[in-house]
């Protein structure tokens, strides 16, 4: 069984950075998840990514702020979501 789509979204703002996200379902947790999302989350302006969330095999759920990484710790898609974008506002607020 293949991995579910669960939402995916892209949008241009009038500055012309990109926000974009894809969260997939897999039928069963990868390791070294304790859970079965795939997720790859973006805020990109001038073609530099300032945030990202984002997990692969051997490194885990890990998120970019500002060229740095740390360590993410998943909850729900809708929490991964929410502190995604909160993390955007923030940096399009400056």
């Amino acid at each position: 069984m293949k991995a579910e789509k669960i939402t995916e979204h892209k949008s241009v703002p009038a500055d012309g950075s990109i926000i974009q996200f894809v969260v997939w379902k897999a039928p069963k947790s990868v390791p070294p998840y304790a859970h079965a999302f795939k997720f790859r989350l973006a805020y990109i302006q001038d073609g530099v990514r300032i945030v990202g969330f984002d997990n692969e095999r051997g490194k885990g759920d890990h998120m970019h702020l500002d060229g740095e990484e740390f360590p993410y710790r998943f909850n729900t898609v809708e929490q991964l979501i929410e502190d995604f974008l909160s993390e955007v506002e923030k940096r399009r607020q400056s």
